[in-house]
């Protein structure tokens, strides 16, 4: 039985890594894609991602199908160029993937400790606390939420927005499930559109700005169509909203020393960041990455000031008799900006190695090539940018948005602008179609549900076809 085994094993290995199989189609590549080690590919690659859009029902963190799928397809290709004495070809290649997500991972990376280093600070908690304590009727709060997450997702990222605004939601509905269920959908429409028109906003805009395709200040042009996407599904959503007011809370929120002055360095962090790749032709995560060092350095001001600082507090607290605040002095702790780093989002950071590896291995190995040929030469290329923003409420928009990026088609800034703008909001389509989608399910458990967002997409498909039209109208002089 074992022997029957291991010969059946072996024919797989000959079969999949038979010389026979393979062309090459020039100086410093083969063509795989008719190849056992192409299907395998394709099929490891399609294993994994069938358990990353199962996460929330096996509980299996989206990181981990991935990374393996990245080492076995790589470890194929790596086998098989061997055989052919290419290994230099195949490690270059390889190289050139682990480049590009290295500068996005580090970008990324301050990106989410600047966020972290707010929350830390009470600022996210005091805007909730203000929202929640000003008497607004839950129609104005699902007008409020959808219309903060669309300005905030442009600066921090689609993700910490629509969790920071379910919050707010789930604080104020309370047992409504109702306003809970609609407030999040127009929550996670409003963040994928906030964030397709700034290079900040998702990580498939920060790829297209970083491979230089589009300017910085190209992405506004995106901003009405986005606007139109998140208008059109509120303004009719909102019509089944009730007027009435929640219950007050007298919950009291201080925000930590240090806040406004984060929030300042972060602003300039993104200004070195566009200033480096504007004008210096630099990356921008050098000036992220300097960014990084002036938090580093702030946080040593404030540990440094910290004991100064709340011998201050604990005087004035003890002369107005205040127990609740002389129990909140003494529970604060020094900040520590590599605490703020360690609490990044290292799931989804390791997902997106694994995605770019593994879409680059497919595309190392002719897949994409044959996907670019099809859908940018024998289709419309307006039709072939719009389905993009479909497959991407589908499959997660990062391997949609970097597969396009790999293959480069040769389209008019027009164009590349409507591509950006299909895969940023083409995920509101369903819940599963956007990171945001899918921590907010996780976030509002049992209420924000897959069936409750799939009764509206007839409606926000309305506004993802109006986003369109917008954007072909009105920047019709950029196709």
């Amino acid at each position: 039985m074992n022997k029957c085994i291991f010969r059946s094993m072996g024919l797989l290995l000959v079969i999949l890594f038979s010389p026979l199989c393979l062309a090459s189609t020039g100086a410093d590549a083969l063509d795989l894609t008719s190849s056992g080690v192409g299907y395998m590919a394709i099929l490891v690659f399609v294993l994994a991602y069938i358990l990353v859009m199962g996460e929330e029902v096996l509980h299996l963190r989206k990181s981990k199908p991935v990374l393996v799928a990245a080492g076995v397809i790589w470890g194929m290709i790596g086998l098989v160029y061997a055989q052919h004495g290419m290994s230099h070809e195949a490690e270059q290649a390889f190289r050139h993937n682990l480049l590009e997500y290295a500068e996005l991972l580090l970008f990324l990376l301050v990106a989410m400790t600047y966020i972290n280093a707010m929350e830390e600070r009470m600022l996210f908690d005091g805007l909730r606390s203000w929202m929640v304590n000003k008497g607004f009727s839950l129609r104005q709060l699902f007008w409020l939420t959808g219309i903060l997450a669309f300005f905030i997702s442009p600066i921090a990222d689609n993700l910490t927005t629509a969790l920071l605004m379910c919050a707010v939601i789930m604080k104020v509905g309370g047992d409504n499930k109702k306003f809970v269920a609609m407030a999040c959908i127009n929550v996670v429409v409003a963040a994928n559109a906030g964030g397709a028109f700034s290079p900040f906003g998702d990580i498939t805009t920060l790829m297209v700005w970083q491979k230089g395709i589009l300017g910085f200040t190209e992405f506004f042009d995106l901003f009405i169509p986005s606007a139109i996407n998140f208008l059109v599904p509120a303004f009719i959503m909102s019509a089944f909203i009730a007027n009435e007011k929640p219950k007050a809370n007298d919950e009291r929120v201080e925000i930590k020393r240090g806040a406004f002055v984060i929030i300042g360095l972060f602003l300039l962090t993104i200004v070195m960041a566009v200033s480096a790749h504007s004008l210096l032709g630099m990356p921008p995560v050098l000036g992220m990455m300097t960014g990084l060092g002036f938090l580093q350095f702030f946080g040593y001001y404030l540990r440094r000031t910290l004991n100064k600082s709340l011998a201050r507090k604990r005087a004035l607290a003890e002369q107005a008799n205040d127990e609740a605040r002389l129990h909140y002095l003494g529970s604060v702790v020094p900040f520590d900006v590599f605490n703020r780093v360690a609490k990044a989002e290292w799931d989804t950071l390791l997902f997106f190695y694994g995605v770019v590896v593994c879409v680059g291995g497919l595309g190392f190995i002719g897949y994409l090539s044959l996907v670019s040929h099809v859908m940018y030469t024998q289709w419309d290329v307006t039709y072939a940018n719009i389905a993009v923003g479909v497959l991407s409420a589908i499959v997660d928009n990062i391997p949609v948005m970097f597969a396009v990026l790999t293959m480069e088609p040769e389209m008019s800034h027009g164009q590349w602008l409507l591509v950006t703008l299909t895969a940023g909001v083409g995920g509101s389509l369903l819940s599963i179609g956007s990171a945001a989608g899918v921590a907010l399910m996780g976030q509002a458990r049992g209420i924000y549900t897959f069936g409750a967002h799939l009764k509206w997409a007839p409606v926000i498909a309305l506004g993802y076809v109006a986003s369109i039209f917008v954007h072909l109208w009105l920047n019709s002089s950029l196709f």
